[in-house]
């Protein structure tokens, strides 16, 4: 049955491709005219096609991560098999890399579309049995990490609950515990996910790639080189201001915890990972949330959006906000159509992360529905995926700007005006940290697909020394990486998030030159009205250089970021 319609899609595409093309015996008919002809037919049909199917993907996908059921994994597994098999197609392929060749005779929005269904196409060369296999593989491994629950002592723990007891804990044993607890999920899925990366690493090569991650790097629009060039520039941009702040971190933390900073361990860090910062010593941001409901945070949220000139009330109606059992435990926000419905995926508690979050979340929502829904559909997306985190980077650093709090969060004027300058230092510790987790992140990641048969577990501590310099824990030989969950449903992403904060710094710089004015940047309609022309708008129109250029006026760069992370 699913090789069958693989094979009818096929033929109905190849079919009407070449009913497309004017015979040759016709005078009326120039080689232009005949390649354009056969674009629109082949286009026609794709475009529709893929509507179509995304959005029972995307249907699919969403019902999955509300209720966690079986059965609703299993439609999510076959739905995104049927797209991929789709854009398995040889033949189809074929034709698009004879029409991507005569980019020349097109206009400039239609050899975009057909370049962009390129890229993939290329992706999804493989035989329909391993594509299925890896489906069916990473599908199975989400199923755990949404579903899986944590215990100490026989009781159950959601991540929530073992984050907020981590926070509130003092004694470094029970600290351990938890953490300890938030890793169990790694020993459950490691195994699974290394032969995943393998299949992954199959599925590269036989398309002519070194290996999953080269792959997809490629077909992002990336080199190799010109990333790892990044990256290396980012740790030797933040090596010695991130030593400096982790110094007095550390000092903190050591009177904290009642030890000195040379004892400090993972687990005396909050997050689990050490992508975000522990409060510090001077301020607690969730001061300023704490006394709100879930409720509350969202309903800042929208009145924020709606005073920019950004309504988000369409996208909210659509959403899932709150806990619910059998619910993923994450955040994320989904375009279900690409034609207004829009919806975010949050578990809300009263927390300045999860002011941050659902501000986040909601600016990948605003960036996707009012985007120009005149577009082919495989353009109407961002125009990279880093500059739609860049944008959710922006919205949600502001749960934590201190004139911010003050005028949506309700924050006493001369208490946030006493502890501004705490708080302006740990948006610098929050930018600081996650440089260098990022590059933990692209660094093993790229080594895992270079050799999935490594001792990854030592390899992962090795990182995490180098970037974050973090005490690797005595005797630990456990898959701590492996509890991340983006190794199984971002695989090879995560240098998007620190290429965002680069946009993100070069934005606000953008934005604040252009607007100015007596309120800030980020509190006129002005910046609603930019956004929506320059950003949301043009879709995918573009390749992502030259958009940032267009939005910006000049090449990314680190410059913004690096003046921002500065003393």
């Amino acid at each position: 049955m699913k090789i069958a319609l693989l094979l009818i899609l096929s033929v109905g595409l190849v079919a009407m491709t070449a009913q497309a093309t004017p015979a040759s015996d016709d005078p009326a008919a120039s080689g232009v005219e005949a390649i354009q002809a056969r674009a629109k037919t082949f286009l026609d049909q794709y475009e529709a096609d893929l509507a179509r199917m995304d959005k029972k993907y995307q249907l699919a996908s969403w019902a999955a991560a509300c209720s966690g059921k079986e059965e609703d994994y299993e439609k999510t597994a076959q739905a995104e098999l049927a797209l991929r098999k789709y854009h398995s197609d040889p033949e189809a392929y074929r034709i698009l890399c004879e029409l991507v060749r005569e980019r020349e005779s097109f206009d400039p929005l239609v050899a975009r579309t057909l370049s962009v269904a390129k890229l993939k196409y290329e992706a999804n060369q493989l035989s329909a049995e391993l594509l299925e296999q890896m489906v069916e593989k990473s599908t199975e491994i989400e199923k755990l990490l949404n579903t899986q629950r944590a215990t100490i002592d026989g009781r159950e723990y959601t991540n929530n609950d073992l984050l907020e007891l981590l926070a509130k804990e003092n004694d470094s044993a029970r600290r351990q515990q938890y953490w300890e607890a938030l890793k169990q999920v790694g020993e459950v899925v490691s195994p699974k996910l290394i032969e995943l990366a393998k299949l992954r690493n199959k599925a590269a090569r036989r398309l002519g790639y070194a290996n999953y991650w080269d792959m997809e790097v490629r077909l992002q629009e990336y080199t190799p080189e010109q990333l790892t060039a990044i990256f290396a520039e980012l740790e030797k941009l933040t090596d010695e201001p991130f030593a400096e702040m982790k110094r007095a971190m550390d000092a903190e933390l050591a009177r904290r915890f009642g030890t000195t900073p040379e004892r400090l361990m993972p687990w005396h860090y909050d997050n689990p990972f050490f992508q975000a910062a522990p409060p510090s010593e001077k301020v607690d941001v969730d001061e300023f949330y704490k006394d709100k409901t879930k409720e509350d945070l969202v309903e800042i949220a929208r009145r924020y959006y709606a005073q920019v000139g950004l309504p988000i009330d369409d996208i909210l109606k659509q959403s899932s906000l709150y806990e619910q059992p059998g619910k993923g435990q994450h955040a994320f926000c989904t375009n279900i159509d690409r034609h207004g419905d829009v919806r975010i995926f949050c578990n809300m508690k009263p927390t300045a992360d999860w002011m941050d979050t659902v501000l986040h979340e909601a600016g990948h929502g605003v960036y996707d529905y009012y985007m120009d829904l005149s577009l082919p559909y495989n353009l109407r997306e961002p125009a990279h995926t880093f500059t739609t985190e860049g944008y959710a980077m922006f919205m949600g650093a502001l749960a934590k700007a201190p004139e911010w709090i003050v005028a949506h969060a309700g924050g006493d004027r001369a208490r946030v005006g006493e502890l501004s300058a705490a708080i302006r230092e740990q948006r610098r510790r929050e930018q600081l940290i996650f440089a260098r987790w990022a590059l933990v992140m692209m660094n093993f990641e790229k080594a895992l697909y270079e050799n999935p048969d490594r001792d990854l577990d030592t390899l992962w501590w090795d990182y995490v020394e180098r970037y974050q310099s973090l005490v690797r824990p005595p005797s630990r030989s456990k898959p701590d990486w492996a509890a991340k969950p983006h190794f199984t449903i971002a695989p090879v992403y995560y240098h998007n998030y620190m290429l965002g904060e680069l946009f993100a710094a070069q934005l606000r710089h953008t934005l604040r030159a252009k607007i100015g004015g007596t309120e800030p940047f980020y509190e006129q309609p002005a910046m609603g009205n930019s956004l929506r022309e320059k950003v949301f708008m043009p879709g995918s129109r573009w390749p992502w250089p030259e958009f940032v250029r267009r939005a910006t006026g000049e090449e990314l760069t680190a410059k913004y970021f690096a003046e921002e992370v500065k003393e």
